[in-house]
C-alpha cells in the first residue's frame, strides 16, 4: 500500500511539475536564456494555428461519366465535411459528454482537469482522468491526419509523450480558442478526426455505419460513434459487437451525467435506459466507399479508362497525390454503352480466362478541336486477380509489347501520298518477291515475300485493302523510311514510336534504355517498319483513325471533360494542343483510300458482313502471328482493337473457337480479319446505333 502510495505521489509531483511547465510555455513564452528559442516556437505556433483555423482537409475526388454518374472514387482518407448545422445536437453533446466534459468552460487546455489527474494520480496512481481537451485532441488530429497526411510516422509524431509536444499542443490550442469559436472547434473536430472503417469525419461515419447523414443521428447512433473515437479499431462494430455496444454505454451514461437528457433525474434515467436497450443498428454490410480503379461504379469493365485517367492526369499536372486528397470532381469522356459494348465484344471473340490471349479495344470519338476516349476496354477484367482474368494493366492504352502489322501501311501510303508518289486510283506494282537495294537484313539483301496471290498491279486503294508486303516495300523506298517512321508519330503513334524503346519499354528520363523506338528503326535503316512488327498502343491507333476521319487533324486522346476543385472552379490541365499533323486533302485521299477493307476482297470483308456504313478500316497481323489488329472509323467513333499473347512466353495465336495459343508452329496463325475485326463491329454496331450513316469526304483529283 506504502509503495503504491508512493508511486502515486511521484505521479502527482510529475503531473505538477508538467502543468506548471505547460503554463510557463504557453503564457510567458519569452523567459530568460530561452527567449530567443521561444520566439521562434511561438512564430511557428502562430502559423500553423492559423492553418487550422481554414483546415483544407483532405477529401474524397469524384470521378464521373461523361452523363455526370459517379463510376470512381479516389481518397487517402474517406472524409464528407458538414457544417455545425449538419451535425445533430446528439453527436455533439455525445462526443463532449465521452471526450472533454468541460469543453465550454476552459481556454483550450483544461487545467483544473490536470490538476484532477494529478490528485487522483495521488491517491491511486490512475493518470487518464483530464488527459486533454476537445481542442488538443482537434490540433493532435489535424497534425496527424492533414498536415501528415496519416501516415504512421506523423502520427507517432503528433501523439508522442514528450513534453515539448505537450507544450506545443498546449499552445496552439489556447491560441485556437482566441481565433475560434467552440461550436467552430467542435465542428471541426468532428469534420478531422477517424472513426475507423476508412471513415474520417462524422459525415463519412454516418454513412458508413448506419447509412444516414450526420444531422440524423439518434442517441444510441452517436453514441456508438463518439465512443468509436477512442479506439476505432480495438471497438469495431463489425468486429466485436459486444465491446462497441458496451462502449456506446458508457457514453450514453456520460451523456446522462453531463445533463444532456435534461435535469430531471428520474427522466434521464430512464432515456438512457431505453437508449441503452437499443439494438447496435449498424447496417449489415458497411457503407465503405469504393476506393480506387479496382474498386470503380464497375471496376471490371471501366477500371481500364480510370487507370488511363489517372496516368494522363499526371502527366497533365494533377498529380496522383493531389487527386488522392484534392476533392476533385472530373468530368470524363467515357461513353459507358460504348464502354460496355467494346468489353463485351471483346470477351464475346475471346473469353476473359483464355490463357495467354488479350484481346483490348479503344474507342475515340474524332473531332478538329478534341479526340475525346469514349472506351477502353478488354476481354480481361480490371483488377488484381490474374487466375479469374483480371489485369491492373492498362492492356488498352499502355503501350504493347507488340506489334500491329499491315496497319503500319496506312503510315506509308499516307507518306506517298503527301509526297505526291502515287494516289488513290494509281497503279503499284506488285511483284510476287522483292529484294530491297535500299534496305538490308543483317549483312544480306532483305527480301519480301507476299502472303497470298495477287495481281501484278493494282490501285492503292486495292494494295490497303488486300494488303501486299511488296507494294509497300516499294512505297516505303519511294517516300524514305523516315518520313514513314515520322508520319506514324504524326498521325498519332507518339508515345509508341519517342515513348518507348525497341522492346516497348517506357524510356528512362536519364536516357539510359534509349533510343527511342522510332529512332532504332530510322538509325537502322530497317524497312520491315512498314509491317508493323513493333511495340503499339491499341489506343494509339484507334487515335490515328480518328485523326484521318478529321481532316487530319491530330489531338491528344484525352479522357478529360473538365476538372473543378473543391470550391467548384475549373482546373486548367496542360494538355497538349491540337495541331494538323497533314493537309486535309491528304486525310480525306487516305480515308478514301482505305474505304475497301470491309467489301468484297478486303481482308475485313468477312467480320463487316451486314455493315452498311461508309467507313476506313485496315487489318494487320505479324509474321509470327503473335498478334493480329483492326483499326476503323467512321466520321462518328473510330476504333481500334489488338489481339495480342498476354502470357509469360510469347506463342503463335491459332484461330478458334475461343483463339488459343498453339506453341511455334503458325501454320494455323490468326489474322486480323478473324478476331480483332469481328470485336470492332460487334462493338460499333451497339456504338453506332440510332445514328444516320455519314458520307467520307470528297478527293481532289490530284490525289486520285
Amino acid at each position: 500500500m506504502f509503495a503504491a502510495r508512493a508511486t502515486g505521489l511521484v505521479k502527482l509531483v510529475g503531473l505538477c511539475l508538467m502543468a506548471g511547465v505547460l503554463v510557463a510555455a504557453v503564457l510567458f513564452p519569452v523567459v530568460g536564456g530561452l527567449g530567443l528559442a521561444s520566439n521562434r516556437a511561438a512564430d511557428t505556433v502562430d502559423q500553423t494555428s492559423g492553418e487550422l483555423t481554414k483546415a483544407e482537409l483532405p477529401l474524397v475526388t469524384t470521378v464521373l461519366d461523361m452523363h455526370g454518374q459517379p463510376i470512381a472514387y479516389l481518397y487517402d482518407q474517406y472524409r464528407v465535411p458538414v457544417p455545425s448545422e449538419g451535425i445533430a445536437d446528439t453527436m455533439k453533446a455525445a462526443i463532449i459528454a465521452i471526450e472533454d466534459k468541460r469543453f465550454f468552460e476552459h481556454k483550450g487546455v483544461d487545467w483544473q482537469g490536470i490538476a484532477r489527474a494529478a490528485a487522483k494520480a495521488g491517491v491511486d496512481g490512475e493518470t487518464s482522468q483530464g488527459a486533454s481537451t476537445l481542442t488538443q485532441q482537434y490540433v493532435k488530429n489535424y497534425l496527424a491526419f492533414v498536415v501528415g497526411k496519416g501516415s504512421e510516422e506523423a502520427y507517432e509524431k503528433a501523439t508522442e509523450a514528450t513534453l515539448g509536444r505537450k507544450i506545443s499542443e498546449a499552445r496552439i490550442a489556447t491560441q485556437l480558442e482566441q481565433k475560434m469559436s467552440k461550436d467552430e472547434i467542435l465542428t471541426a473536430y468532428l469534420n478531422v478526426v477517424p472513426f475507423g472503417n476508412g471513415a474520417y469525419g462524422v459525415g463519412a461515419a454516418a454513412r458508413t455505419y448506419f447509412d444516414t447523414t450526420p444531422d440524423k443521428l439518434t442517441v444510441p447512433q452517436a453514441a456508438m460513434l463518439a465512443g468509436l473515437v477512442n479506439e476505432p479499431s480495438r471497438l469495431n462494430p463489425g468486429s466485436d459487437v459486444d465491446a462497441a455496444i458496451k462502449r456506446r454505454n458508457t457514453v450514453i451514461d456520460r451523456m446522462r451525467d453531463n445533463g444532456a437528457f435534461g435535469p430531471d433525474a428520474k427522466v434521464a434515467d430512464e432515456k438512457a435506459a431505453e437508449y441503452k436497450a437499443a439494438d447496435i443498428g449498424v447496417v449489415p454490410d458497411l457503407r465503405l466507399l469504393p476506393n480506387g480503379c479496382v474498386g470503380a461504379g464497375d471496376g471490371p469493365v471501366y477500371g481500364f479508362f480510370c487507370r488511363y485517367l489517372i496516368d494522363y492526369l499526371e502527366k497533365a499536372g494533377l498529380p496522383t497525390e493531389e487527386l488522392l486528397r484534392g476533392g476533385y470532381t472530373i468530368t470524363t469522356t467515357m461513353d459507358p454503352v460504348a464502354t460496355r459494348a467494346a468489353k463485351e465484344a471483346a470477351e464475346g471473340q475471346v473469353p476473359k480466362t483464355q490463357p495467354g490471349v488479350a484481346n483490348a479495344m479503344a474507342v475515340v470519338e474524332p473531332g478538329a478541336d478534341k479526340h475525346r476516349v469514349r472506351a477502353l476496354a478488354a476481354n480481361r477484367d480490371f483488377g488484381n486477380n490474374a487466375d479469374a482474368g483480371q489485369s491492373a494493366y492498362s492492356i488498352p492504352a499502355e503501350v504493347t509489347k507488340f506489334g500491329a502489322g499491315s496497319i503500319y501501311k496506312v503510315f506509308t501510303a499516307a507518306s506517298a501520298l503527301e509526297r505526291g508518289i502515287t494516289g488513290i486510283d494509281k497503279q503499284i506494282d506488285v511483284p510476287k518477291t522483292y529484294t530491297s537495294k535500299v534496305y538490308k537484313d543483317g549483312s544480306k539483301p532483305y527480301t519480301v515475300k507476299n502472303a497470298g496471290d495477287y495481281k501484278e498491279k493494282m490501285t492503292l486503294t486495292e494494295a490497303l485493302a488486300q494488303s501486299p508486303n511488296t507494294a509497300f516495300i516499294i512505297l516505303e523506298e519511294k517516300a524514305g523510311l523516315n518520313n514513314v517512321v515520322d508520319m506514324a508519330y504524326r498521325l498519332g503513334l507518339r508515345e509508341s514510336m519517342q515513348g518507348v524503346d525497341w522492346r516497348g519499354d517506357p524510356l528512362k528520363a536519364d536516357g539510359s534504355n534509349g533510343p527511342s523506338q522510332g529512332d532504332v528503326y530510322k538509325r537502322d535503316n530497317s524497312g520491315s517498319f512498314t509491317l508493323g512488327a513493333g511495340p503499339t498502343s491499341v489506343l494509339e491507333l484507334s487515335n490515328v483513325a480518328a485523326t484521318i476521319v478529321s481532316g487530319g487533324k491530330w489531338c491528344p486522346p484525352t479522357p478529360v471533360e473538365q476538372v473543378v476543385d473543391r470550391n467548384g472552379r475549373p482546373v486548367q490541365l496542360k494538355e497538349a494542343p491540337c495541331d494538323q499533323a497533314v493537309a486535309p486533302e491528304v486525310a480525306n485521299a487516305l480515308a478514301v483510300g482505305m474505304s475497301g477493307d470491309t467489301k468484297p476482297g478486303g481482308t475485313a470483308a468477312g467480320a463487316a458482313n451486314g455493315w452498311n456504313r461508309p467507313m476506313i478500316g485496315k487489318t494487320g497481323t505479324t509474321e509470327n502471328h503473335w498478334s493480329v489488329a483492326f483499326i476503323g472509323a467512321t466520321p462518328q467513333f473510330a476504333g481500334a482493337v489488338m489481339t495480342f499473347t498476354d502470357g509469360v512466353a510469347p506463342q503463335v495465336i491459332c484461330n478458334g473457337t475461343p483463339p488459343r495459343l498453339c506453341g511455334t508452329n503458325d501454320a494455323g496463325g490468326v489474322f486480323g480479319g478473324q478476331v480483332a475485326a469481328p470485336t470492332w463491329f460487334n462493338a460499333m454496331r451497339v456504338i453506332h446505333e440510332g445514328k444516320p450513316p455519314a458520307a467520307l469526304p470528297p478527293v481532289e483529283p490530284r490525289y486520285r
